[in-house]
């Protein structure tokens, strides 16, 4: 559905722009100079790229995407998105030029002399633009947070195919001008996609979250992600070449521990619809494959779930065929996207390996019984065996239908013995259930 326009977001994006532009140009002008000062500047290069071609004409699409940034600040139908548009903007901005000031690199190919159109048009690149400054591509970044715009606003398969055709083009110019290294094309988009991230069209930005975890479970799941990412980051830089694509699941597994101790499960932001956000997907996207493995590795032995009591049923995230008999799920799992079409559908997101509150719990117990009106019902989780278990255990709780947290356990293990609750999940159904009966 269109959304309805808002008036006088011309003169908001002309302002965007009018502060955009000259901090672009004064920012990466400063870098550039003071980076051709330094004697340390080195470089990062594959053998095998001596072999891409110099496109002459590829500056156009090179180029174009000036153009396009301007033309991206037509496109926003609120103030919202016009606002997080141009923080992503300007976010990009700040980073890479952070991380050209300490961690400068160099272009290493000298460009042959290039005549008429295209030649002038690379001359007049090169009047302010110099070999410097590659890792992360500033035109990668900018170029991610531009496309997720146009995508956003471009409808109809042939219009959405011309986008994305013109947009992989303005991509693939960044090698074919001889601009850039393949290295710097990643790292722009690893940049691009985290400043999409940090600033959500829809929903809260994950610094509106920012909290310090109080769980010690939190901060024990945070360090041994965190040293996960350690050994990525360590294993990519000392052994270089192909390692270096490691630096990816070092990115995702420092984000993720980054939500176990500020974000919370906010930093995943997944979606009303039980998908993740375009960001989440690409920044998580080894995290995810790895998560969704373990979770069937560990359910491989009993994948279908188990009726508790009234309908409720018990389970891991289920496939669309697994989904079939319910007419509702409730998703518990922050982490793993859950797509079903035609179904009472509710996402109450929460972190693996750390017990709920007694709010969350209060939360799931009511959303239980609201959902199991409309037929059978789905409690799920990435295994189905503590998150989603607790929240039906305070579903019987605050339903009458266990009158302690040890009978409630024991209901459930009855019909799924491989559940998992400890004694903070215990606590935190013992603590749901005094405020109910107000204690």
């Amino acid at each position: 559905m269109q959304t309805a326009r808002e008036t006088g977001l011309w003169r908001r994006g002309l302002l965007w722009l009018l502060l955009l532009g000259p901090l672009f140009f004064a920012s990466y002008g400063f870098a550039n100079w003071l980076t051709a000062q330094r004697d340390d500047v080195g470089s990062l290069v594959f053998a095998w790229e001596q072999a891409i071609p110099l496109w002459p004409w590829s500056i156009v699409p090179y180029w174009s995407i000036d153009l396009l940034y301007g033309l991206s600040f037509l496109l926003p139908a609120t103030r919202r998105e016009m606002d997080r548009h141009a923080l992503r903007l300007l976010s990009t901005q700040i980073l890479c030029v952070a991380c050209f000031l300490l961690w400068p690199l160099r272009f290493t190919f000298e460009r042959p002399a290039l005549d008429g159109s295209f030649g002038w048009m690379f001359d007049v690149l090169m009047g302010f633009d110099k070999p410097f400054n590659q890792a992360p591509s500033l035109h990668i970044a900018l170029l991610v947070v531009i496309w997720v715009m146009f995508a956003r606003h471009t409808h109809g398969a042939l219009l959405r195919g011309l986008l994305h055709g013109w947009m992989a083009l303005i991509g693939l110019s960044v090698l074919t001008t001889w601009q850039h290294h393949f290295i710097d094309v990643p790292t722009g988009a690893l940049a691009g996609w985290l400043c999409v991230w940090l600033w959500p069209i829809e929903g809260r930005s994950p610094l509106h979250s920012l909290r310090l975890a109080r769980e010690p479970q939190c901060w024990r799941l945070a360090l041994r992600y965190g040293l996960g990412s350690t050994i990525c980051a360590a294993l990519a830089v000392n052994l270089g070449g192909v390692w270096l694509w490691l630096l990816w699941p070092c990115a995702a597994l420092l984000l993720v521990a980054l939500n176990y101790a500020l974000f919370g499960a906010a930093g995943f932001q997944k979606q009303a619809d039980g998908a993740l956000g375009a960001a989440s997907t690409w920044l998580f996207a080894p995290y995810l494959l790895g998560a969704w493995i373990n979770s069937r590795l560990w359910t491989r032995k009993h994948p279908q779930p188990d009726q508790i009591l009234d309908g409720v049923w018990l389970g891991r995230v289920p496939s669309a065929r697994q989904a079939k008999p319910f007419a509702a799920v409730l998703d518990l799992c922050a982490e793993l996207p859950v797509r079903l079409a035609g179904k009472h559908y509710h996402s109450l997101p929460l972190l693996d390996l750390v017990a709920p509150d007694a709010e969350a719990c209060r939360q799931g117990a009511e959303q239980i019984e609201r959902l199991r009106q409309q037929g059978p019902l789905l409690v799920c989780c990435a295994l189905g065996y503590s998150r989603s278990a607790t929240m039906v255990a305070a579903w019987l709780l605050h339903s009458g239908r266990a009158s302690s947290v040890e009978q409630a356990v024991a209901l459930i293990r009855a019909a799924r013995p491989q559940i998992v609750l400890g004694e903070p999940q215990r606590q935190a159904l013992q603590a749901g259930l005094e405020v109910v009966h107000g204690l």
